[in-house]
C-alpha cells in the first residue's frame, strides 16, 4: 500500500520526500517498481509462445485446436503442456474448427450394374501403403452451380492420391480420379503382388460402371463395395469430406467453379496432404507419415 501511494503521487511530490514520509527507502521503492512494471520470465515466455501459436494457427488456415498446435510446437523444439497451450490460445481468442456431421447423399445405388462384396468390412488399418484404397465423391456449392469432386485415399496414410473435378456427376469423374491415383503410385504399384490392393467404394453407379471395373481389373485391384445405405463402411473418406467442408468449403463462397477448383486444389495438395496433422497418424501429415515409412524401409533393407 505504501509503495502504491508513492507511485500515485510521484507527479506531485519529490520521490525522496514521499519515501521519507512513508518510512521506506528509495531503493526499496525502486525494487518494487521494477517488479511491478517489468514482465516476469514466465510472462516473457508466454508472450513468445503466443506469437508462435498465432503463427501456427494462421498456418493451419485457422483450423487447428490446442492439440495440433502443441504438436507443431513440439516439432519445433518446444515441448509445452497442452493445458498451457489451450490457456494461451483462449487468451488470444483462438480456437480450432470443429468438424460437423456432414453427410451428403450422392450415391445412386438403384441401378442394374454389377456390385461386389465388402472385402474391407470397416477394417481401415493397414501397415504399408497401397494395401487399401478408398474412393468417393461429393459436391461443392458455387454461385455457378455444383462442382463435383471425386477422390481416392490411401488408407495407410489418409493421403489423397487421386482427385478429379467436374460440373456433372458422371462415371468419367470417378474414373479420372482413379487414373490419377494409379499414375501417382505407378512406381510402387509395379512391385505390388496381383490382387493384393483392395479398392473400396460405395455401390454407386459410377463405381459399378464397366469402364471403372475394367480399370480396376487391368491394374489388378480387388474391388470392394459398402453395404447399401451404410456410410460407416467408407468412414475414412466420409471423414475427409467432412474435414474438407468444415475447414475449406464452408469458410468460403465460391463465385465460379474454377475458383472453387483452384481453392480445393490448394487445400488438398498444399495443406491437407503436406501439412495438416492427423491424430490417427501420430500428429504427422500424410506426406510425412509416408516418408517416415519409406525411410524406415530403407534402413531395414
Amino acid at each position: 500500500m505504501r509503495y502504491s501511494f508513492i507511485q500515485e503521487n510521484t507527479g506531485s511530490y519529490r520521490l525522496n520526500l514521499l519515501c521519507q514520509v512513508m518510512g521506506v527507502s528509495e531503493r526499496g521503492y525502486n525494487d518494487w517498481w521494477r517488479r511491478e512494471t517489468q514482465p516476469s520470465k514466465r510472462e516473457v515466455e508466454n508472450q513468445s509462445l503466443k506469437e508462435r501459436i498465432v503463427a501456427f494457427h494462421c498456418g493451419s488456415r485457422m483450423t487447428y485446436g490446442y492439440r495440433r498446435i502443441q504438436a507443431d510446437l513440439k516439432a519445433n523444439g518446444q515441448n509445452i503442456n497442452k493445458k498451457r497451450v489451450a490457456r494461451l490460445m483462449k487468451q488470444e481468442g483462438l480456437q480450432g474448427v470443429r468438424k460437423g456431421n456432414f453427410k451428403v447423399v450422392t450415391t445412386d445405388s438403384n441401378h442394374n450394374r454389377a456390385v461386389v462384396q465388402n472385402h474391407l468390412e470397416q477394417n481401415f488399418q493397414t501397415d504399408s501403403p497401397n494395401q487399401k484404397w478408398a474412393a468417393d465423391f461429393s459436391y461443392i456449392p458455387t454461385l455457378e452451380g455444383w462442382l463435383y469432386l471425386a477422390v481416392v485415399l490411401d488408407l495407410f496414410s489418409r493421403k489423397v492420391i487421386g482427385w478429379a473435378f467436374s460440373s456433372y456427376m458422371t462415371d468419367d469423374l470417378c474414373t479420372k480420379a482413379l487414373q490419377m491415383a494409379l499414375q501417382n503410385r505407378r512406381f510402387n504399384l509395379s512391385h505390388q503382388p496381383s490382387n493384393q490392393l483392395i479398392h473400396h467404394s460405395d455401390r454407386g453407379s459410377q463405381y459399378a460402371s464397366y469402364n471403372y471395373r475394367d480399370l480396376l481389373e487391368k491394374h489388378h485391384l480387388t474391388p470392394s463395395m459398402s453395404r447399401k445405405g451404410n456410410c460407416y463402411d467408407n468412414a475414412v473418406v466420409e471423414s475427409f469430406f467432412a474435414t474438407l467442408k468444415t475447414e475449406e468449403v464452408y469458410a468460403n463462397q465460391y463465385l465460379t467453379r474454377q475458383q472453387a477448383q483452384t481453392s480445393l486444389y490448394s487445400y488438398i495438395e498444399g495443406f491437407y496432404n503436406r501439412t495438416r496433422r492427423h491424430s490417427t497418424l501420430g500428429n504427422l501429415s500424410p506426406l510425412d507419415f509416408e516418408n517416415h515409412y519409406w525411410q524406415n524401409q530403407t534402413r531395414v533393407a
